[in-house]
């Protein structure tokens, strides 16, 4: 559809021009982005009633748009969650959006306020994780500056959504803290491959909280057991194309708890930054399409505090996390 067909049509609907605006700026259907990936749009998936499956949604201006009841009511195809439009491409979902932007059908945008958020990436191959990746981190808990990145990983079990109560209730131990992270999304299969080329590979970026439980994470020196318990990697509540983020590594980043700022720093403050990260792993293993890398915190956690004036997180809390360009993700601990 032209640009001046769609002016019409908004038109004709009642459609405001800044809406038609966004809707004519949408990347062709089916155009390809670098390495043939999306372009253009901030995702994520809302939670059905039940045990019905995650759909998928686009943030737009007149909300948070719901995929599928578009879909079903312009006859698109469409993917079904973000998971399937990385693996296997966006079909006709930027008509569909745009279809539903120039359409008065009640019910098809909700509030971002209002939305039902489920994590931004539904069933990940893997879900790596850096430690010690923030200068400055480092020398708050008193660490030398690794001469690679430290990987460990989480499980499935562990990814949580926006809004969501993360239960701490039963564990072995309570000193839970919070770790506001860049979070990579990868978007094709990545193996040895060069630094040059790295962001080549990346779907989009989100926000991520790594939440952690500190004494059962250094009981060892394998940090999973205190990483990837119940609801421990809370991811979202949207993933966003790489080209509507731009330079990764240069990205402000918050942590806040009941309303206190605790972290606030910068992606320049990488120890490797995200091309060095997906590189050095690529050459270890394979990174699949929707693999999810957690890059690291900086520094203002729980753990860099003194001792006498480390509180950990309780019952209760509300912890938002927060990346420039990402969007908030809050949790509660439960």
């Amino acid at each position: 559809m032209q640009r001046r067909d769609l002016l019409k049509l908004g038109a004709a609907a009642g459609v405001s021009a800044p809406l038609l605006a966004q809707a004519s700026n949408l990347p062709k259907s089916g155009a390809p982005g670098p390495a043939g990936m999306t372009t253009g749009l901030t995702l994520a998936n809302l939670r059905g009633d039940g045990n019905a499956a995650p759909r998928l949604a686009v943030k737009t201006e007149k909300g948070i748009l719901d995929v599928a009841a578009a879909a079903k009511a312009s006859g698109h195809k469409v993917p079904r969650d973000t998971d399937d439009l990385i693996e296997n491409g966006e079909k006709q979902l930027k008509a569909c959006v745009t279809a539903a932007l120039a359409s008065k059908r009640a019910g098809l945008f909700t509030a971002e306020k209002d939305a039902r958020f489920a994590p931004a990436i539904v069933n990940p191959r893997k879900i790596i994780c850096i430690g010690l990746n923030y200068r400055r981190h480092a020398k708050e808990i008193n660490l030398p500056e690794p001469k690679a990145p430290p990987i460990f990983n989480k499980f499935n079990n562990a990814l949580t959504y926006h809004q969501a109560t993360v239960p701490t209730k039963g564990l072995p131990n309570d000193h839970f803290d919070y770790e506001v992270e860049l979070v990579i999304v990868m978007g094709k299969r990545a193996v040895a491959v060069s630094e040059d080329k790295a962001l080549d590979y990346v779907f989009g970026y989100a926000t991520g909280n790594d939440f952690s439980e500190r004494a059962s994470q250094m009981i060892t020196s394998q940090w999973t057991a205190g990483k990837t318990s119940d609801g421990f990697a809370p991811l979202g509540p949207y993933v966003v194309c790489a080209d509507l983020v731009g330079n990764p590594n240069a990205l402000k980043l918050e942590t806040t708890v009941n309303g206190e700022l605790r972290q606030s720093s910068n992606t320049s403050d990488f120890i490797f930054n995200t091309q060095q990260i997906i590189s050095y792993c690529s050459k270890l293993f394979p990174l699949e399409p929707g693999d999810i890398i957690y890059t690291g915190t900086p520094e203002g956690v729980v753990l860099g505090m003194a001792k006498e004036k480390q509180v950990w997180l309780k019952p209760g809390d509300k912890v938002v996390t927060t990346i420039e360009k990402l969007g908030a993700l809050e949790i509660t601990v439960g």
